[in-house]
């Protein structure tokens, strides 16, 4: 094999999530985001169609955020402290991204579960992009996600949050959780 592609799988299979607590500025910016967006834009597409986009949260929208996930908090029965660590974890991160899923339900030619295959193929591809430009990040996700003043902040008609990217300069390796599951174990022949 190609050294160049050797070393492009070795990337791809280096790439760890690093949650926002490990990472610190310098966040990536405007042209680093337009490579991972040009990434993701490399997802399946079923001939232009892109279900997707994304909304860089950084600078003074980083307290916005911060006061949508505290309002969260509060309306799912947190205490004030719980609430006010929910606002800082969404500024831990130099940079999140939300991820914004726009599927047609009434498409023709591709359905909704293909749209949903291409949402996940561009997040894949932005955090892979993000890795190989020297950045860490994780996908977000959990109960916020569908609160609806935060739902309506980022979203659009016919649009739904699916989460948040983090993204930043890792301050340390990513520790493993656990034991990561094998290829033999998701990959069989079909008989």
């Amino acid at each position: 094999m190609d050294q160049p592609l050797i070393a492009a799988l070795e990337a791809l299979l280096s790439r760890q999530s690093v949650g926002a607590k490990h990472l610190a500025e310098p966040g990536p910016g405007d042209a680093d985001l337009r490579r991972m967006a040009d990434a993701a834009l490399r997802a399946p597409d079923h001939a232009g169609l892109v279900p997707f986009r994304f909304a860089v949260v950084r600078g003074a929208a980083r307290d916005r955020l911060a006061q949508l996930f505290e309002q969260a908090g509060r309306e799912a029965g947190k205490d004030d402290a719980e609430a006010r660590i929910d606002a800082e974890r969404a500024q831990r991160a130099p940079v999140t991204v939300a991820v914004i899923a726009r599927i047609d339900l009434g498409h023709k030619l591709v359905p909704s579960h293909e749209q949903w295959a291409c949402v996940g193929g561009a997040l894949t591809n932005f955090l892979n992009a993000a890795h190989a430009l020297g950045f860490g990040g994780k996908m977000l996700s959990g109960a916020k996600v569908r609160h609806l003043a935060v739902q309506q902040a980022f979203c659009g008609p016919g649009e739904t949050l699916v989460g948040w990217i983090a993204l930043g300069t890792p301050v340390k390796s990513p520790s493993r959780a656990g034991e990561k599951p094998s290829a033999s174990d998701v990959l069989q022949d079909w008989t």
